[in-house]
């Protein structure tokens, strides 16, 4: 049984910075892809945000965040990272952490095998 468990949101200004972290335990995630996703509003889908391959050596983004948020990994620790840098309130989502048994990052939900119960990000505008 996976367990993904994410840390580090908050409430954090328009142009600040924020770092979550997506914990494995379980059987290991270290092995598969691994990915962010947020939901901006109760009812609304979750949308991709980030995306890493079973490594870390390639890494795909979202429009919305390229060149502000950066998704790596430490597999060693079993974690998944999403820093976040000069954030926006459009940026205000729960956001979740997922893990996919193939070793491929990929953008579509329903890729992902595992999901973490969500950490809420919040930027006041």
């Amino acid at each position: 049984q996976v367990q993904l468990v994410e840390s580090g949101g908050g409430l954090v200004q328009a142009g600040g910075s924020l770092r979550l972290s997506c914990a494995g335990s379980g059987r290991s995630t270290s092995d598969g892809a691994m990915a962010w996703f947020r939901r901006q509003a109760p009812g609304k889908e979750r949308d991709f945000v980030a995306a890493i391959n079973w490594n870390g050596d390639t890494t795909d983004y979202a429009d919305s965040v390229k060149g502000r948020f950066t998704i790596s990994r430490d597999r060693a620790r079993n974690t998944l990272y999403l820093q976040m840098d000069n954030v926006k309130p459009e940026d205000t989502a729960a956001y979740y952490c997922a893990a996919r048994d193939g070793v491929v990052a990929a953008r579509r939900i329903e890729f992902y095998d595992y999901w973490g119960q969500g950490t809420q990000v919040t930027v006041p505008s």
